[in-house]
């Protein structure tokens, strides 16, 4: 072991979301020195090009390629679990969707005894980050680091699920991150000038030449430092050397949902029977540390069409591809600028609801997972509307496997071990069905592939979910935020009974947003910020 010599205010660990977020907030203010640890590399080629995420997906290089454990929820199934491993973290390599949740998502939180989280509170944080021209002023951000479009509707499937979707009674809502989610539109993306708006690009990319800013790629935390109760450093490994540096104020833990409960039990800080198992001594003991996983899953309903130019099947392969490719380079357009599911709808999945309950998403092509859990176009043309509840009730776990950082933690979702998820993943899939069989539909030649139209009954469908469900790569609330026995964090992100440490990205959630969950790690980010440097202020 080695000692960097680097005394710094802060460390920050991970340099995804959130992590990019609060390095750039903290060092804006040359009084404060931050060392941003970060395990992947720098960038990836693909990470620039919005459809990129295709060929980042399953790269080692620059994804932890993680695996859930087999459970009955997947029908023995080990499921994906992508992580991004490169600056920005998850939002250099996700389908670029731009979700804020509801209002009620964040008064949950702040009801919970969370003080500072309710969507009064949490929205001028959005206002603050967001650079977008959707919405009103009285909602919406115009001149933040991050760039968030909306495509036009141009595309002819675009048009006809819109109308399809009114003849069912779902109407189209130009902006769910306003005052009301309920609705479909086509969604807000972090593209834009046909580039990926990660925040390793908008919150890091101009700023890496600040003299109290060091960003050190490659480096792996091992652990973070504890004298007594207090948190004093990190150590890390960079090329098989192993490091230890210094923090004069705090420690900022933003490895999301999967790493950063594996790095506080590799550094001690859990529960002490599962520590002790692991060879790992006890240094603080934390009931809360890895529980309160959550995520959402999702059925994958797959349609086939006979109309040409509805599906980008027809897109994907041959002398297509290749004008594809050249409309990319020359205009910034096409099928490259694609989002993961450019068209979404919030619903209800049923009458009496106060707001919606169930998420569509809609991707113009058909594909299919292959038996390692890999995605590929299909070679017929359709179209593929996943669907699943988006504030889940079934919760699960991450823990460390091993005392070696290297080995991955084991991860346990507990899929639709909550009755209500379960009567939910049917309702879904019905949702779905109806929208795909509206009269607007008629005219498409559209045959239903999956799960078919011998699966009618509750019990058969919620048996499909079982065996071809999929996470939606949201997980969350591993580290969880709260005023109970099973909080990790309090209120202002400090790990409890540690000083010096904090925790801030996804894994404070205490419940789930609903829908996807990057916007919301950014803004967590942002608030993080925030409260270090209100703390710093108090104690100068």
């Amino acid at each position: 072991m080695t000692a960097d010599g680097g005394n710094w205010d802060y460390i920050v660990i991970g340099a995804g979301s959130a992590g990019a977020v609060i390095a750039n907030r903290l060092s804006a203010d040359p009084r404060h020195s931050v060392l941003l640890l970060e395990a992947g590399p720098a960038r990836n080629f693909w990470e620039a090009i919005p459809i990129g995420y295709s060929r980042l997906i399953d790269n080692p290089e620059t994804n932890w390629c993680y695996l859930a454990e087999a459970e009955s929820g997947t029908n023995g199934r080990r499921l994906n679990v992508p992580r991004g491993r490169l600056l920005g973290g998850t939002s250099s390599i996700n389908g670029h969707a731009f979700v804020r949740g509801q209002r009620q998502d964040f008064d949950t939180w702040a009801q919970l005894g969370n003080v500072g989280w309710s969507y009064a509170d949490v929205l001028p944080m959005y206002q603050r980050m967001e650079n977008t021209s959707s919405g009103s002023d009285a909602y919406r951000g115009r001149g933040g680091p991050l760039r968030i479009t909306r495509p036009p509707p141009h595309e002819p499937i675009f048009a006809k699920m819109i109308e399809a979707a009114g003849q069912i009674g779902i109407a189209h809502n130009p902006d769910y991150n306003e005052a009301e989610q309920d609705g479909i539109a086509v969604s807000e993306v972090t593209i834009a000038s046909g580039r990926r708006q990660s925040t390793a690009h908008c919150y890091l990319h101009t700023i890496r030449n600040r003299a109290n800013l060091r960003i050190e790629t490659g480096a792996l935390a091992r652990a973070v430092l504890l004298e007594g109760s207090r948190c004093v450093g990190v150590r890390y490994e960079v090329g098989g050397e192993v490091r230890e540096v210094r923090a004069a104020r705090e420690v900022v833990v933003c490895g999301g949902a999967i790493n950063s409960p594996q790095l506080l039990e590799l550094s001690g800080i859990g529960q002490p029977e599962r520590l002790r198992d692991l060879g790992i001594e006890v240094r603080h003991a934390m009931p809360g540390v890895g529980e309160n996983l959550r995520d959402h899953y999702a059925a994958h309903t797959r349609w086939t069409i006979d109309s040409r130019g509805y599906s980008f099947n027809e897109r994907a392969r041959g002398l297509p591809l290749v004008g594809e490719v050249l409309k990319y380079l020359l205009l910034r357009r096409g099928l490259l600028v694609m989002a993961g599911a450019p068209l979404r709808a919030f619903v209800r999945s049923r009458e009496g609801l106060a707001s919606p309950d169930i998420l569509l998403g809609l991707v113009p092509l058909s594909y299919e997972f292959g038996a390692d859990g890999s995605i590929r176009p299909s070679r017929q043309s359709g179209v593929t509307l996943y669907a699943h509840p988006i504030r889940p009730e079934s919760h699960g776990s991450v823990h460390a496997a091993s005392a070696d950082p290297r080995q991955p933690p084991a991860i346990r979702f507990n899929f639709l071990s909550a009755a209500a998820d379960r009567s939910l993943a049917v309702a879904a899939v019905r949702r779905a069905r109806q929208v795909m069989t509206a009269p607007a539909m008629a005219s498409l030649g559209m045959t239903e592939i999956a799960p078919g139209s011998a699966v009618q009954s509750d019990e058969d469908i919620l048996d499909w979910v079982r065996n071809t469900g999929q996470t939606t790569y949201h997980p969350v609330g591993t580290c969880k935020m709260g005023v109970d026995d099973m909080a990790v964090v309090d209120p202002r992100l400090r790990v409890r009974g540690i000083n010096g440490l904090r925790v801030a990205d996804a894994s404070i959630m205490p419940t789930i947003t609903s829908g996807n969950t990057n916007a919301p790690s950014i803004m967590i980010g942002e608030k993080a910020a925030d409260m270090i440097l209100e703390d710093f202020a108090a104690w100068v």
